[in-house]
């Protein structure tokens, strides 16, 4: 056993959540390609929602199959907007234009947890948030883009609400830690109830 809590994510903020919070854990990167499972499951039909589950479930299952005696967390966000889910922007360009085309609308995040013990889910939850962001002009925007891009290029939807990102949003209607997404409230209570933390 290597430990009683591996993360499966070599997520900067997943892992800066779990350590403000005290929660003593060890990461292992589960090397999945996220990219044509999203693909397959949108093909099948999958709403957002079930998608951040089901890739949440691969990420602990893949490296519960090699730790089972240790808790295994997998964690996943899918952010949606009108139906269809915001990717990850490849370009500075592409963030520009998928900020300037959710400006002033709705969009939710959906931010799915998956326990595994024993190569076996013992627990999940997916939390959710709506969104509104402010009708920012499009020259803040592309500023915004150019100023923070190191960081927002590997955020779906093209920005950090940590960080300079809060400026783009207007409202937040639900659990802020989906926003960050991880449900963390949720998680902390099933590890206290397991023991794992006490509190």
């Amino acid at each position: 056993m290597i430990g009683k809590l591996i993360l499966a994510s070599s997520s900067k903020i997943r892992k800066q959540l779990l350590k403000k919070a005290n929660v003593p854990f060890i990461s292992i990167e589960p090397n999945i390609d996220e990219d044509s499972v999203k693909l397959s499951l949108l093909t099948e039909n999958y709403p957002p929602r079930d998608v951040a589950d089901a890739l949440a479930e691969l990420k602990a299952s893949k490296i519960s199959s090699k730790h089972p005696d240790s808790l295994v967390l997998g964690c996943d966000q899918i952010l949606e907007f009108n139906g269809a889910i915001l990717e990850k922007p490849v370009s500075k360009t592409l963030a520009v234009e998928q900020l300037v085309k959710i400006s002033g609308k709705k969009h939710t995040a959906h931010s799915a947890a998956v326990i595994y013990e024993n190569r076996v889910p013992v627990w999940r939850f997916v939390g959710k948030a709506d969104l509104i962001l402010r009708n920012s002009s499009e020259t803040y925007i592309s500023d915004y883009v150019n100023r923070n891009w190191d960081n927002i290029k590997s955020s779906v939807g093209g920005y950090q609400i940590e960080e300079e990102g809060c400026r783009l949003v207007l409202k937040i209607s639900g659990d802020y830690f989906s926003v960050l997404g991880m449900p963390l409230l949720e998680i902390v209570n099933f590890l206290n109830i397991k023991g794992i933390i006490d509190g």
